[in-house]
Order: C-alpha cells, then structure tokens, then sequence
C-alpha cells in the first residue's frame, strides 16, 4: 500500500503534462489548419517562406 502513496503524486503530475502538452499541441494544429484556410481563402496559396513575392514553383 506504501508503494501507491508514494507513485501516486508522480503518476498524476505525469497525466497533468501529458493533458496539457496534448492540448498545446492540439491548439496549435487548428491553429495551423485555420491559417492555411485564411491564406487559401485569401488567395495567397501556400505561404512563400522565402517572402519576396515571387510564387512557389509547381
């Protein structure tokens, strides 16, 4: 029963970080996908990293 006590506050400290990486992450995915589509609805495509207007070739 000792064991529980003491693995217990590490195993929730561990769920803790993985629900709040696992919404980071998630956040910033639709993040992403709401970006392109503003782009694509902008008509600008796929973003020019290079940002000196020229298009990208196809």
């Amino acid at each position: 029963m000792e064991y529980i006590a003491v693995l217990a506050p590490s195993v929730v400290v561990g769920l803790l970080f993985w629900f709040a990486m696992k919404a980071i992450f998630n956040a910033d995915k639709s993040e992403r996908q709401a970006e392109a589509r503003a782009q694509e609805e902008a008509g600008f495509g796929i973003a020019n990293p290079a940002g000196d207007g020229s298009t990208p070739a196809k």
